[in-house]
């Protein structure tokens, strides 16, 4: 029986960099978190402690910084596509490298260099690229948006065995905390507007949908961002459906019409899926 070396990459997780830009005394904040991750003919480093072929997890982490300050940060996925190519193209020992970005965002408050951080949510980008002229992909997308119907939600018609305790009901809150990833096409797309509108398609088909199951919600809203984002061939998404039970208030003589709730954060049921256009490319590695 042989034993060998499976694949692998090694890189720096984490590298937070904020980025402040002056425009004259106006400023603009980037605040990110950055993975670099790279593969290639690293087997002797493996096998035998060989360390001629690595690019020091440490170097990567100065690149990040280095990019920032020369490039600045403008575009997310346009970072992360400039940091992946440079690895591949600078190191002929790397062959593919995958960049991970989260941004959290600030808000200004009155004043051109005073902010306040955002809320929970997250935008998010994951670039692959075997170098400039290789395979690339880039998907982006966002984590922690949380939204709310207060009706407009059902659910009924479900299976009932010996165990169910749950009752069926025509009107209940449904409030889950999305976590989207969209595929591109390509690398060529204007990321910033082509975040927004997949962001507000994902918003607008949560708020119209009159929804029978958060499943078919989850389908609805990553339909909508197809529809509307030619430039996008794949969503995938995963939403915790955060529930929201109604008090029982009659041992104290009153009624519940849907106005007063217990929100239980534990346990919960969790959706997942992905909804894609039927010419949509094979991109094995876009999601690894």
């Amino acid at each position: 029986m042989a034993i060998v070396l499976g694949p692998n990459r090694y890189g720096k997780a984490e590298v937070r960099v904020v980025r402040v830009t002056r425009d004259g005394g106006t400023h603009r904040i980037r605040d990110l978190n950055v993975g670099v991750f790279l593969s290639g003919d690293m087997d002797e480093v493996h096998l035998t402690g060989d360390n001629a072929a690595v690019l020091t997890t440490d170097t990567q982490k100065n690149t990040v910084f280095a990019f920032a300050k020369k490039y600045g940060i403008g575009e997310l996925e346009e970072f992360g596509l400039l940091l992946a190519r440079h690895f591949v193209d600078s190191q002929p020992t790397i062959h593919h490298a995958r960049v991970q970005l989260e941004e959290y965002a600030w808000d200004r408050i009155t004043g051109p260099h005073s902010f306040v951080k955002g809320g929970t949510e997250v935008r998010t980008a994951v670039v692959h690229s075997d170098g400039s002229g290789g395979a690339e992909s880039v998907v982006s997308g966002l984590k922690d948006l949380t939204v709310l119907n207060s009706t407009g939600s059902e659910f009924h018609g479900f299976v009932e065995d010996e165990f169910t305790t749950l009752e069926p009901t025509n009107d209940r809150i449904l409030a889950t905390a999305v976590t989207a990833q969209w595929r591109h096409r390509g690398t060529d797309s204007k990321w910033d507007e082509s975040y927004a509108a997949a962001r507000n398609a994902l918003l607008d088909a949560f708020a119209t949908t009159h929804s029978l199951s958060l499943q078919q919600t989850l389908y609805a809203m990553g339909r909508r961002a197809l529809e509307e984002r030619p430039e996008l061939c794949e969503v995938r998404m995963s939403m915790p459906n955060k529930h929201h039970f109604l008090v029982d208030l009659e041992p104290f003589g009153m009624d519940n019409d849907n106005e007063v709730y217990f929100a239980a954060d534990r346990p919960y049921g969790l959706i997942e899926g992905t909804v894609l256009t039927d010419d949509a490319p094979d991109a094995p590695s876009a999601w690894n």
